[in-house]
């Protein structure tokens, strides 16, 4: 049985996976707004992503007996100057999200609850990769200020990402 404590701690994260569902929707819709198409499908395929962890939050917190109690979503932000202010924004609430999964850690520690320290290890290596990517695309926006066709072939690369499921463990 989960204590109340984390009960809590992980039904506030899926709020905070399904909120940056909707946030990198809302980028999508941005960069569809614009034409840059490549742009919108990264973000598309951010979202499920992260609706695939509130899932998978959802149902572990399941499966130890807490009870899942879901919050409204706050709205996203809609508009931003450019496509470097977008990603910006990805890394801010990467770096955000981080923290969160570490508090998460902290508390289940303090609870002496391994099963979900264990379990929320899987994230916290995956929000390395997710700042990683972030950056990245931050950086590579940073060297084409002033080429604008450097955009276009961005947007090309970008526009092969496609989501796939993990696969659970063996």
């Amino acid at each position: 049985m989960i204590s109340d404590r984390m009960q809590t701690a992980f039904n506030d994260q899926i709020n905070a996976e399904l909120y940056s569902s909707y946030l990198y929707l809302s980028m999508a819709a941005y960069f569809e707004s614009i034409s840059l198409s490549g742009f919108a499908n990264w973000m598309k395929a951010q979202a499920r992503e992260e609706h695939f962890h509130a899932m998978k939050m959802y149902d572990y917190l399941g499966e130890r007996g807490g009870r899942i109690l879901l919050q409204p979503i706050q709205g996203p932000e809609t508009e931003w100057a450019s496509p470097l202010a977008v990603f910006a924004g990805v890394a801010a609430h990467e770096a955000h999200v981080t923290g969160l999964i570490n508090n998460m850690v902290s508390l289940a520690r303090a609870e002496n609850d391994y099963a979900s320290e264990s379990f929320l290890r899987w994230f916290v290596d995956e929000q390395v990769e997710e700042e990683q990517a972030a950056d990245e695309i931050v950086q590579k926006l940073k060297l084409l200020e002033g080429f604008p066709g450097g955009l276009f072939m961005l947007d090309r690369e970008l526009a092969q990402r496609v989501f796939v499921e993990p696969a659970a463990p063996a």
